[in-house]
Formats: structure tokens, sequence, C-alpha cells
């Protein structure tokens, strides 16, 4: 199994945000030139069984939630994203010790990426989410390629899923699994597992598989680190922990301090375009009880210097199809095309300063509808075409 290589997922929850909101962001890195696109799925057509993007499985009998997607272009899951209950995914790849049988991640089951989406798809609070998730690892099992190109890119998956109440990180290895609830405070992952004994649901027979494969000799409390972890970036897991913690020390958390984490290139949890493994998609939320929940996405790679763009559920929202990639080889969607061209490839400070002034400007006019929808003045529809607009601008500044 091939070392995972980077990848980072962020949740700051009160007391230390602002306006008591639970913030959650993710940096989605991923092999060079693979395109990210930002989709809705909303009313998808159900049949009784579902293509995920190597197995057919099951079709969920419920109705299912409305999504919004920032997802590798080629593959039908999804690197992280939103859905209409207020519930939000990222997932990690993690490199473990169970690699036979159930663990082998050659066999093309489902990806972490396709229950990323499902669980969206399926869930309406973060622990609905976690446990249809592993509900689907135990049926189904995970494993197969996950690089449209490289059949040695292959791993098992973490997670963090969070909603407007908690987050929950979600750690396997095969068909195992172990899950941490989160009510306070911060936390990240990164490439290597990170729940050791405080454990707050766990798979079915999970200690006796443990001392069964060798990896637990039934002493002491057990601790899913150290049975099943074979590595991983403890450098960059350290990092952001340490970003979180001077963010949230220097005052209230909020979303501009999510997109500075995001960008921050010396602990490597942002990766250029030149990387052999860049941030392709990026994505920050702000999720509430009591006013909006907005998600933000760039679309692009590098957030450092891109445009975090703002898209709120409404009965009618819209996503640009600027960000909707073809069915073609290179799949790249016409917002990639053009940041490549004008921001990427020119190295145009003038622009990325443009779209900072943007980014800035978003933000502002976010505050501003957060403030009336707190007065009772319900004026959320006003935001149907708000990413669609954004993205629509990014478009006219590169001419």
């Amino acid at each position: 199994m091939q070392l995972p290589r980077s990848c980072d997922t962020f949740v700051v929850l009160p007391p230390l945000t602002k306006n008591n909101v639970i913030i959650f962001g993710k940096n989605s890195d991923r092999p060079q030139n693979e395109v990210q696109e930002v989709v809705l799925s909303k009313e998808r057509v159900r049949n009784s069984k579902l293509k995920c993007t190597y197995i057919t499985i099951d079709e969920s009998p419920k109705e299912l939630n409305s999504v919004i997607l920032s997802k590798p272009a080629w593959m039908w899951g999804a690197e992280m994203g939103a859905n209409d209950k207020n519930v939000v995914i990222g997932n990690e790849a993690v490199w473990t010790s169970n690699n036979e049988g159930d663990g082998d991640a050659r066999q093309k089951r489902l990806l972490g990426m396709d229950l990323v989406r499902l669980g969206l798809e399926r869930g309406n609070t973060a622990e609905e989410a976690l446990d249809v998730i592993a509900s689907l690892l135990e049926k189904y099992g995970q494993g197969g390629p996950c690089s449209e190109h490289d059949d040695s890119h292959i791993y098992h998956n973490s997670f963090l899923i969070a909603d407007c109440k908690e987050a929950w990180v979600l750690e396997t290895s095969g068909k195992l699994w172990a899950a941490e609830k989160i009510s306070s405070g911060y936390r990240n992952i990164s490439n290597g597992l990170t729940i050791g004994t405080k454990i707050d649901k766990h798979s079915e027979g999970l200690l006796e598989s443990a001392i069964a494969k060798g990896v637990w000799d039934g002493k002491g409390k057990f601790d899913f680190r150290n049975a099943f972890s074979s590595g991983g970036d403890e450098i960059r897991q350290k990092a952001g922990e340490s970003l979180l913690k001077e963010s949230t020390e220097a005052g209230p958390f909020n979303v501009q301090d999510m997109f500075n984490i995001l960008r921050h290139k010396e602990s490597g949890i942002c990766r250029s375009c030149d990387d052999t493994f860049p941030t392709q998609g990026s994505q920050v939320s702000s999720l509430s009880t009591n006013t909006m929940s907005v998600h933000w996405f760039t679309a692009t790679p590098d957030p450092s210097v891109s445009y975090f763009k703002p898209f709120v559920f409404t009965p009618n929202a819209q996503v640009s199809s600027l960000t909707e990639s073809p069915k073609e080889p290179k799949r790249e969607h016409n917002l990639y095309k053009l940041h490549d061209q004008h921001v990427v490839r020119a190295n145009n400070d003038k622009v990325s300063n443009s779209l900072r002034e943007m980014e800035q400007g978003c933000l502002s006019e976010i505050e501003y509808f957060i403030q009336k929808y707190e007065q009772s003045e319900k004026t959320i529809d006003e935001l149907d075409n708000l990413m669609k607009k954004c993205v629509e601008a990014e478009v006219k500044l590169y001419g």
C-alpha cells in the first residue's frame, strides 16, 4: 500500500469561535493536474441500485439530501462537501497494518470519497452520517485505486464529520473502525490515525479482531492508533494542531482564520500547483443553528492564490456550470482553465490582489446578510445565485 501524501481537515467549536458557530476547513491535496469540480446534487434520480466509482450498492430507501461537493472530476465520490441539513464531511488517506482480506485496499470496493458523498446524501446529523458510513463500510468494504491514472495510489480512510452541534472523527482500518466525539475546542486530522484510547463508538468485535490480528495483546486500555497505525505525516498533523492553537488563542476564531490556516505554506498544509501532490480544492464551512450556514469553496488549486466563494443552501440554490467539468480526458472546467492561465502560470500579483479583494467583499456581504437574518428579515432567497455570481465575477476579472 502506497504511503498517503498530504491533505488536512480541521474543525473549531464553541466556545472558541466567533458567534458560537462551528467552523470546518479542508484542503484536498490530489495528484498533479487532476481537476476538482464543485457541483450541486439535488433530487438525484433514485433506482434500486446505485453505481458508485467502482461498485454498485443498494440505493437508500429514504429521501436523499441535497449536497454540494468538491470532487475529483473522474470519480462518483467527493473529497469534501456539505448537505442541506448542515452536515459537512472531509476525508483523509491513512496507512494501516490491516492489509489482507477485508483490509486489502487493492480490491475495488467503496472509495473513501464515495463514503463521503453517501454520508452527506443519507445523514441528517453528524452522528447519523457517521453511522451511514460505518454501516456501508462494514457491508461493502473500502478499496480501489484513488487516482485515475495510478493504480498504486490506494489507502484506507479517516473522516472528520461535523454539524451545528458537534463533530466526530471516524478512523478506519479495512472494515474495522473507531470514532471519537468532539464537543468543544478544536481537532484536526492529516494522514495518520489519531484516535487513541478515547473511543466513543466502534465496530462490533473491534477488540477481538485486534487480538486475532496480533496487533493488541488484550492487556490494558485498547488504543486504536497503536494497534493499527503503520505510519503517517505526524509533522504536518502537529503543525496543523499548532496553527489551530495559535489562532484560537488570538481571539474568537472566524472564517478568515480558517482561510489563513488552509493557505499556510511553511507547514505543507497548502501545496502549490507545481508540487507533486498540490492542493486541488479547498472548503471552509461555518455551521450555525441560529443563523444560516455558509460553505466556501475555491473550485481552483492552491488556496493561497485562489478566491473562496460562498454558497448557501436555499430552496432554489444554484452553482455555476463554470465549475462543472466536461466529460473529456483532461476534464478542465472553465474556471480551472482561466485560473491556471491568469493566476498560476501568469503569477500576476495584480490579479491575485483583486481576487483577495473580491473575497473580502463576499465576507462583508455574508456578514450583512447574517445580521439581517438574525433580525428576522428572512431574506435567504436573495442568496439563490450567490456562488454562481461570485464565479461569474471571477471569470469576468480574467477577461
